[in-house]
C-alpha cells in the first residue's frame, strides 16, 4: 500500500520531457550568474529555472481506450467550438468541419497527444506569423504543423500544432506512414500555443466553450454515440 510519504515524493518526481534538458541547465548557470552579481537577482533565477522545469514536466495519464472516442491532445482551455475549412496543405478540401481550438498557457502541460488510433497520412509544416494562439486568425496565419490522420473506418481528423505569441519551436515526432495509438505523445510547442482538432463531418463536439481539457484524458467526441452537442455555464 502506498504511504503518504510515497504519494508526496511521486507528485514531485515528475518526468521531464527531453526537450526540457536542453534548457534546465542554461536556466540553472543563469540562475548561479545571477547569483554571483547580486543575490536577490540569484533568487529570481532559481525561480526561472523551477518554472522551466515544471513547463516541460511530461506527466503519464490514464487515456480512454474505448473504440470511437476522440480524445484531448493538449491541456489548457476550449476556447472555439466553430466549423472551419481545414488547412488547405492536408488536401482534406475546403468544406468546413467542427473545429475544436484549445489553448495552452505557459503554465499548461505543454505535451502533445494523439486524439484517436489512426494512420498518419500527411505531415505538413508551414512557416507564419507568431499573432496570439488565442485569435482565430492564428489558425489561418500563425507557424504551424498540420496532421492528418486517416481513421480505420475510412474517414479523416486533423490536428494542427499551432505557434502562439510567445512559442517559438514546434516539435512533431510522428512522420508521414506512422500508425498512432490514442494518447501516445507525439511533440510539443515551446512556450504558450494552441491545438485545433477537425473532426469529420457531423461530429458532435461533447465540450464546451471555457472547459478545461487534459490531454490523454478529456473526452472531445465519440462517433459512436448519438448525444447532441453539449452547452455549458460558468458556476
Amino acid at each position: 500500500m502506498q504511504t503518504q510519504e510515497q504519494s508526496l515524493l511521486k507528485s514531485l518526481c515528475i518526468p521531464i520531457h527531453p526537450e526540457g534538458w536542453r534548457f534546465i541547465p542554461l536556466f540553472a548557470a543563469a540562475a548561479l550568474l545571477l547569483f554571483w552579481i547580486w543575490q536577490p537577482l540569484g533568487w529570481i533565477g532559481v525561480i526561472l529555472t523551477v518554472w522551466c522545469a515544471f513547463f516541460f514536466r511530461n506527466p503519464d495519464r490514464v487515456t480512454p481506450t474505448r473504440e470511437g472516442l476522440v480524445i484531448s491532445p493538449a491541456d489548457g482551455v476550449v476556447q472555439m467550438i466553430i466549423d472551419a475549412p481545414p488547412p488547405i496543405e492536408l488536401g482534406m478540401g475546403d468544406a468546413p468541419l467542427p473545429r475544436i481550438s484549445v489553448f495552452m498557457n505557459v503554465f499548461n502541460v505543454h505535451v502533445n497527444r494523439a486524439p484517436c488510433p489512426g494512420k498518419v497520412i500527411k505531415r505538413v509544416y508551414s512557416p507564419g506569423r507568431f499573432f496570439n494562439a488565442s485569435l482565430d486568425k492564428a489558425s489561418v496565419y500563425n507557424e504551424r504543423m498540420a496532421i492528418r490522420l486517416g481513421l480505420d473506418d475510412g474517414r479523416d481528423l486533423a490536428v494542427v500544432q499551432i505557434a502562439g505569441l510567445v512559442a517559438r519551436r514546434i516539435r512533431c515526432d510522428i512522420a508521414e506512414g506512422q500508425t498512432v495509438r490514442t494518447g501516445e505523445r507525439f511533440g510539443l510547442i515551446r512556450f504558450g500555443s494552441r491545438l485545433d482538432i477537425y473532426l469529420p463531418a457531423g461530429t458532435r463536439p461533447l465540450v464546451c466553450v471555457g472547459q478545461t481539457a487534459v490531454a490523454g484524458e478529456t473526452v472531445l467526441a465519440d462517433f459512436a454515440g448519438a448525444e447532441d452537442a453539449r452547452a455549458g455555464d460558468v458556476r
